[in-house]
C-alpha cells in the first residue's frame, strides 16, 4: 500500500513516516520544508526502498496534481499545517493560506485523482487535526472532548484547523470522497521542534536560562506521546469507518506548571546543574498568551472500543524518554536554534502588519 503523507518532515508527520516504513508501507513524503520541517527527522528511512521525498507546497495545486499523477497513492494522510498557536496570533494569514486553502487544494487534487481512476475501492483521505477546534474545557475532570463536541475554536490556529475539518467533511458529503478525520491532544516526544513547551523547557534548562510559564501555569493539557499517536493514525487509516471522526488522546492530563516541574526533576537526575541547585529554581511566570484556553482533555473511548487502540506510554514514561532523547541528540536540536522565531517570545497579541 502506498501512502501520500503531507508534512512528513515535521514532528508528527515524520513519526508517521518512520512507523509506516517499518510496517512495510510505501511512502511518498510531501513537504514544503518550511521553518519547522527537518529532513533529519526521516533520515533513518530515507534510503529505504519504497520511500520517496517530494518537495512541494500544498498551496500549489499544480504541484499536487503532478505528485498524485506521478506516484498514484492508495491513500492520503494529510498532516501538513501551520501549527504553532503563538505564531498564529502574530501572523494569522499564513495559517489561513496553508491550513484552509492548502487543505482545499489537497481535497481538490485528491478528488480529481480518485475520479480519474474510476473511484477505486479502498482509497482514503485521512485528515489529521487537533482538539483545539473544540475550544476550552471547564476544570471538571469528567468533562472531556469527544467526537460530537461542538466546535468552538479560540485562536487563529484553531479556527483554521476547524475550517479545514469542515472542508474535509464537505468533500465527503458533496463529492463522495472517502474521508476519515482525527483530532488529537497535545503531542510530545523525539524530534519535537524547539518552539513548543516541552522542548523549550528542556533546552532552556540545559542553557541555564529562565524557564517561562504562561500566566500561573494552571492551564491543563492531555499529553500524547507522538509514537502512540502515529500508531493511532495508521489504525484509523486501516480500520476507520469512512465519514467518521476519531478523537485521540493520551489520557495524561497535567497542568503546565506540573509538567515543567516534572521535566526539571528528570533533568536534575540526568544532567545536574553545573553550579548546583535545582532546575525548578529557573521557573519564571510570564504574561499569559492572549485567549489562552484553560484545559484540553480527550475522551478516546470511541477509538478504543471500535478500533482497539489505546495509548501505551504514560506521561512519566514518555517524559523520561523525551528528556533522554534530547540529551542524546544535541546535534539535531542545535542545528535548529537559529531558525526564525526559535527562542523568541511570540504571540504578543496583535497580528503583524503587512503594509
Amino acid at each position: 500500500m502506498k501512502l501520500l503523507i503531507t508534512g512528513g518532515a515535521g514532528f508528527i508527520g515524520s513519526a508517521v513516516v518512520r512507523l509506516a516504513m517499518s510496517r512495510g508501507y510505501e511512502v511518498v513524503n510531501l513537504d514544503a520544508l518550511t521553518y519547522a520541517a527537518c529532513l533529519d527527522n526521516v533520515a533513518s528511512v530515507a534510503s529505504h526502498p519504497g520511500y520517496v521525498f517530494e518537495k512541494a507546497d500544498i498551496r500549489d495545486r499544480a504541484a499536487l496534481d503532478r505528485v498524485f499523477a506521478r506516484h498514484a497513492p492508495d491513500a492520503v494522510m494529510h498532516l501538513a499545517a501551520e501549527s504553532h498557536v503563538d505564531r498564529s496570533i502574530d501572523g494569522p494569514g499564513a495559517f489561513v493560506e496553508t491550513n484552509i486553502t492548502g487543505t482545499c487544494n489537497m481535497l481538490e487534487a485528491a478528488c480529481a485523482y480518485w475520479n480519474a481512476r474510476d473511484r477505486f475501492a479502498g482509497f482514503r483521505f485521512h485528515h489529521i487535526s487537533t482538539d483545539e477546534v473544540f475550544g476550552s474545557l471547564p476544570p471538571d475532570p469528567s468533562v472531556k472532548f469527544h467526537e460530537d463536541t461542538p466546535y468552538d475554536p479560540r485562536s487563529p490556529y484553531a479556527a483554521s484547523k476547524a475550517a479545514s475539518d469542515h472542508l474535509v467533511r464537505a468533500w465527503g458529503h458533496t463529492y463522495g470522497l472517502p474521508v476519515v478525520l482525527s483530532n488529537c491532544s497535545n503531542n510530545y516526544g523525539p524530534y519535537h521542534f524547539p518552539e513548543k513547551l516541552i522542548p523549550v523547557i528542556i533546552l532552556r534548562a540545559l542553557a541555564e536560562e529562565p524557564l517561562p510559564i504562561y500566566g500561573d501555569g494552571s492551564n491543563v493539557r492531555d499529553w500524547l506521546y507522538v509514537e502512540d499517536h502515529a500508531e493511532a493514525l495508521l489504525c484509523v487509516l486501516r480500520q476507520g469507518t469512512v465519514g467518521e471522526s476519531y478523537t485521540i488522546g493520551g489520557d495524561n492530563e497535567r497542568s503546565n506548571l506540573e509538567l515543567v516541574k516534572s521535566l526539571c526533576g528528570l533533568l536534575d537526575t540526568r544532567r545536574p546543574r553545573p553550579g548546583g541547585g535545582r532546575y525548578a529554581d529557573l521557573i519564571r511566570f510570564v504574561p499569559d498568551r492572549p485567549g489562552h484556553d484553560a484545559r484540553y482533555a480527550i475522551d478516546a473511548s470511541h477509538i478504543r472500543e471500535t478500533l482497539g487502540w489505546r495509548p501505551s506510554v504514560t506521561l512519566d514514561e514518555g517524559l523520561a524518554r523525551t528528556v533522554a532523547w534530547y540529551l542524546d541528540n544535541d546535534a539535531w536540536w542545535r542545528a535548529l536554534l537559529d531558525r526564525d522565531g526559535v527562542g523568541q517570545r511570540l504571540g504578543g497579541g496583535a497580528p503583524a502588519r503587512t503594509d
